[in-house]
């Protein structure tokens, strides 16, 4: 596949740098070490051909509906050139449908370099990363790291496959395991850092033995992006941390689902449309009756994302609200399904 792209490498260089100068003007990629990976690591490798929402441009994101697909093979040098500008705007790229769903795509890149930078990875740290994808990021992370220390797993063979393919095209020989991304990787453990990419129900009691102390643990759960660490305590290995700030949307993990906003009715329009707060109707969906959660929000003045966090210790995991001590507290379920 790289000798056929081979065509593709000098544009392809002018728009990895655009890229890299439109993630920076957004205040991205401050640290020199993944700006030399966004900037060497090639996008196009990893996504010859993608989806595209009928009547959306590759920059408006993944949208919903019937599909068209761009690749680079395209006989019409226009569309070429279309998937070539896609491939390095600044959007997710749905990269696998089966019967009308999306199962897999690659993440929009400003967002990949905040995840990265928010990992806080350190030379020598070993990283699994849940969720293969195309194989971009565990490029970038092999790019940083050495590919000795990077992980990436899949529950599906085929995209295990694609992405072993795409990042052997690029010069990359991270370890690409297909299996259950929930039970983590023992066989590769300790780790140091964890990053999903995939939206969690609640995070796997699985990957808390297979991390040092200390480790940091990055993943996508209700609409956020939850930081926890892993350190030992009278508990025994518990995990805790808050939400980023920031919003983020990915397909759910395989062979579950994610947890599920409660019933609505009877909610009033202007909360509903709200993503602050739907994003805590979706935390604590089986746990607070929606009405409760409408009422915790109002009365707490509409709070942002990182004002909550999560605590997993032993057998028990719950979010709360500015203290994981505090009155504010709730269950979150047992995690199911795969990645």
């Amino acid at each position: 596949m790289g000798t056929e792209l081979e065509r593709f490498a000098e544009p392809a260089a002018e728009a990895r740098r655009s890229m890299v100068r439109t993630i920076m003007a957004d205040g991205g990629l401050t640290d020199p070490a993944w700006r030399a990976a966004f900037e060497d690591v090639p996008r196009h490798l990893f996504v010859p051909y993608y989806f595209v929402s009928r009547g959306y441009a590759p920059s408006d994101g993944v949208g919903k509906g019937a599909y068209e697909r761009l690749w680079c093979e395209d006989p019409d040098p226009q569309r070429r050139a279309r998937w070539l500008r896609g491939a390095y705007a600044d959007g997710p790229l749905a990269t696998r449908v089966r019967d009308g769903q999306l199962i897999s795509s690659s993440s929009q890149p400003s967002l990949m370099a905040r995840m990265l930078d928010e990992l806080e990875v350190r030379d020598g740290d070993a990283v699994l990363e849940i969720g293969a994808g195309t194989g971009y990021n565990a490029a970038l992370l092999a790019h940083r790291l050495g590919d000795e220390l990077v992980t990436t797993i899949d529950v599906d063979p085929e995209i295990t496959e694609s992405a072993r393919s795409h990042l052997a095209a690029a010069g990359y020989h991270p370890a690409v395991i297909t299996g259950d991304g929930a039970r983590g990787c023992l066989e590769r453990a300790p780790f140091d850092r964890i990053i999903a990419t995939c939206t969690l129900p609640s995070v796997p009691f699985d990957w808390l033995p297979q991390c040092r102390p200390g480790a940091r643990i990055l993943a996508p759960l209700s609409t956020g992006l939850i930081a926890l660490r892993v350190h030992d305590d009278s508990r025994g290995r518990t995990a805790e941390g808050r939400f980023l700030r920031t919003a983020a949307y990915f397909v759910p993990l395989r062979g579950g689902s994610a947890a599920r906003e409660g019933h609505t009715g009877g909610l009033p329009r202007r909360a509903i449309e709200n993503e602050l707060f739907r994003f805590l109707l979706t935390l604590t969906s089986g746990s607070l009756d929606p009405h409760e959660a409408l009422s915790l929000w109002e009365r707490e003045r509409r709070p942002q994302r990182d004002r909550f966090g999560v605590t997993v210790s032993g057998h028990h995991q719950w979010a709360w609200l500015d203290d994981p001590e505090g009155p504010y507290a709730w269950p979150l379920g047992r995690p199911t399904g795969q990645a």
